[in-house]
């Protein structure tokens, strides 16, 4: 079996949403490989080997061994098409990288020290305006996730890109920009209070439908 960051797959030529579908019913993932010199390449991999590996976040952020036909190449997973409805992949994107290339993708964001947060302790609660952030390094920096220390957050408080600790050789992507994409990462919200007159609404609304019955 292959590890977590190794995908087995196989060339195949496949046109259509029909060829798709019989890959599917063959227990088979279609997917495409595309990136630097060659041309993109129509590729069938195992569907349960790719969903346990889909289980492991680090693959969504982790240079890969791509084996086609028994031949590796790098890559990174560029994208993943799941059904709208139900539990199921459809397709999967490859990109090909050159490991002396930047390249660019998306790296999960980890929140520690959530609970013991200055301004949760004060009755206040974290909302996660982001869950990952765009990055560009060489394949050899790209962190597995960056982290995010919440622990002294004041209520009332935000941590934008610029608070995040970066990993040496890591570009963020919005930053680099031109303009203000310093975005909210995370901020701690005071709890609403319920107010006097919530409570004479339910009754309100109580009496009402007691008065329908009758």
């Amino acid at each position: 079996m292959s590890s977590v960051f190794e995908f087995v797959a196989e060339k195949r030529d496949l046109s259509g949403k029909a060829a798709a579908r019989a890959t599917r019913r063959e227990g088979k993932l279609p997917a495409i490989v595309y990136g630097r010199a060659a041309a993109p390449q129509s590729i069938v991999l195992d569907y349960n080997d790719v969903s346990k590996h889909l289980e492991h976040e680090a693959v969504y952020s982790h240079v890969l061994d791509l084996k086609i036909d028994g031949k590796t190449e790098k890559a990174v997973l560029k994208g993943v098409q799941r059904h709208p409805a139900k539990a199921q992949i459809l397709h999967l994107d490859f990109m090909r990288i050159d490991e002396s290339q930047a390249l660019k993708a998306k790296v999960p964001l980890h929140f520690t020290n959530e609970d013991i947060c200055v301004g949760v302790k004060m009755g206040g609660v974290v909302t996660h305006a982001m869950v990952d952030i765009e990055v560009s390094c060489l394949p050899s920096a790209l962190p597995e996730y960056i982290e995010v220390d919440l622990t002294d957050m004041e209520l009332g408080s935000s941590i934008h890109l610029t608070d995040i600790k970066i990993p040496e050789g890591v570009t963020v992507i919005a930053l680099a920009q031109e303009g203000d994409h310093d975005h909210t990462v995370a901020q701690v919200m005071k709890v609403r209070e319920p107010r006097d007159d919530d409570d004479e609404e339910v009754e309100s609304v109580a009496g009402e439908e007691e008065a329908e019955e009758e």
